[in-house]
């Protein structure tokens, strides 16, 4: 059993994460710090089904995430974080393919920008975007204020346990 409280232990965990970069932007985290937010986030939800998740980070540039933005959320501007729940067929059984959970697409560029804006640190901002869309993928979301302080909770607490300041702080 993992112990959500030792991070260290979460990121030696079994979930599988790929990397995809699509873009060549400078301050991308490494493939190590990437894989140790998401396994971290998924070990501290509570809400990981099974030991071992499969998870697709893609790396992209403006105009990717302006594209994808545009054609899943009917929004044309680029945006920091998109998540992408995996969709089974119906006609495959449901333990055939259970430890998808799906892609996270996050804008190398918009979050550089994001993060020089609010003046934090690069690296936490990564961190916090790699969280939020890990959360997003377990099912946690922000469309009313009591799911919203659900998940923005856990993500202060995944954070903290990764020696991240509260990404929230200065917005309140």
């Amino acid at each position: 059993m993992l112990d959500a409280a030792n991070p260290e232990q979460c990121a030696e965990s079994a979930h599988e994460v790929e990397l995809q970069l699509a873009c060549d932007d400078e301050g991308i985290p490494t493939y190590t710090q990437i894989r140790r937010w998401v396994r971290t986030s998924i070990a501290m939800s509570g809400r990981a089904s099974t030991s071992r998740h499969e998870i697709t980070v893609r790396l992209v540039s403006r105009a990717d995430i302006t594209q994808l933005n545009a054609s899943y959320r009917g929004q044309k501007k680029a945006t920091n974080v998109l998540a992408f729940e995996a969709e089974h067929p119906p006609s495959l059984p449901a333990d055939a393919a259970p430890d998808l959970l799906g892609d996270i697409v996050i804008c190398a560029a918009v979050v550089a920008a994001e993060a020089e804006a609010q003046g934090k640190s690069l690296q936490a901002h990564w961190a916090h975007m790699l969280v939020h869309g890990t959360l997003h993928l377990l099912g946690f979301d922000h469309n009313d204020r009591q799911e919203t302080e659900e998940m923005e909770s856990l993500e202060v607490r995944v954070l903290d346990s990764l020696g991240f300041e509260d990404p929230y702080a200065s917005c309140q």
